[in-house]
């Protein structure tokens, strides 16, 4: 039995593990354990991860499996779309994959996003495993079975839900990686405090140094509080019909600056910029204090995230934001907070809002 582990439901039933461990040795055994074994394997990963764990997932897989086969891809959302799921189709058929093999995904939200995409339609769908290396996809992307590749101006517009067979969280795999990506994954979980937990949010605050210096322990349990409460938004709202939205909290406007700033700052950065947004019109509306405005502004500081973008205009920010996916009726589904820990979706949010808490983020 593995200590730490998180079982995810999906549609009532049972349907994943989350196990947390500090390295890849115990990742053939959860395999074995859910009967995966002696069936041919394809590891995704990209160009960076690739290089510090690919040969050591070969090695531990190689021994329960019929085949272990890999690809890798350029690092970087760029590389997040239809090209390259197209190489990874012919991949699959010239290896003759079918339908009771099995697609592991190596890497960050990106890779986990593409492989999972991939899964969910190669031969109408095959069983994949995450593997996340990167913070943001620890505590955020590798759960709840969203999968897709961004389309023209539009990200994760190509998209299925389809649910993974296990999550394997080895923890180690964030000493390799880059500061600025650990602070971009930090603002996804700033984002789990702010609309779902209050007590996690100030324990967030409280931490800072031992979470900035990667005390193992403190990180298992920051990555593990942070799946809880995904899971439990997840388990209640599997396919974004209701409460899951409020996991959008900072995506409207981050993801138009994404989108602009063509890929130069990264998700997690363009998402913190967005909740500083979000919060201000939370502000604005008196949901919350000046004070406690400002409160959430420094804190995602502190953690070295962004609070303001320049070389944009408003007007160019407000126009992309009428491309996002989440439209409904031509109206946005914005998440606003009441305090923190409690958010919710408004479909009121104008124009003159929008393009108000846009000039507050911008230099």
């Amino acid at each position: 039995m593995y200590k730490d582990k998180i079982n995810v439901n999906y549609e009532g039933k049972p349907a994943y593990s989350i196990i947390f461990d500090r390295d890849f040795t115990g990742l053939g055994k959860a395999i074995s354990e859910l009967k995966l074994q002696n069936k041919r394997f394809m590891i995704i990963s990209d160009s960076n991860v690739g290089k510090l764990y690919l040969n050591e997932c070969l090695n531990i897989l190689r021994p329960i499996a019929s085949s272990v086969k890999s690809i890798t891809f350029e690092a970087g959302e760029g590389s997040k779309n239809l090209d390259t799921v197209k190489l990874v189709y012919g991949r699959l058929i010239d290896n003759k994959f079918d339908r009771n093999d099995i697609i592991i995904a190596l890497g960050g939200g990106v890779t986990g996003d593409l492989a999972g995409f991939i899964a969910a339609t190669y031969l109408r769908g095959i069983e994949f495993i995450q593997l996340p290396t990167t913070l943001l996809a620890m505590a955020d992307s590798s759960i709840g079975g969203k999968t897709g590749v961004d389309f023209m101006a539009y990200k994760n517009m190509v998209g299925a839900f389809h649910q993974p067979k296990l999550v394997y969280m080895n923890l180690s795999t964030l000493n390799t990686l880059p500061k600025r990506e650990f602070s971009a994954g930090m603002s996804e979980i700033i984002k789990h405090g702010l609309i779902k937990d209050s007590d996690y949010y100030s324990w967030l605050c409280k931490n800072i140094n031992n979470i900035k210096s990667l005390d193992y322990e403190t990180l298992k349990q920051m990555i593990i509080n942070s799946c809880i409460i995904k899971k439990n938004v997840v388990e209640a709202d599997p396919k974004e019909q209701s409460v899951r939205a409020l996991l959008n909290y900072g995506h409207t406007i981050g993801h138009a600056i994404e989108k602009l700033m063509e890929f130069n700052l990264l998700h997690g950065e363009c998402i913190s910029i967005g909740m500083v947004a979000a919060a201000y019109i939370s502000n604005k509306r008196g949901y919350i204090s000046d004070e406690l405005l400002e409160e959430i502004t420094i804190s995602i500081k502190e953690y070295d995230l962004p609070i303001s973008v320049s070389g944009l205009s408003d007007e160019q920010i407000y126009a992309v934001t009428k491309l996002d996916k989440k439209m409904q009726s031509d109206t946005i589904k914005f998440i606003l907070i009441k305090k923190i820990g409690d958010a919710f979706i408004d479909t009121t949010v104008s124009k003159e809002e929008m393009l108000n808490a846009i000039r507050f983020i911008l230099k």
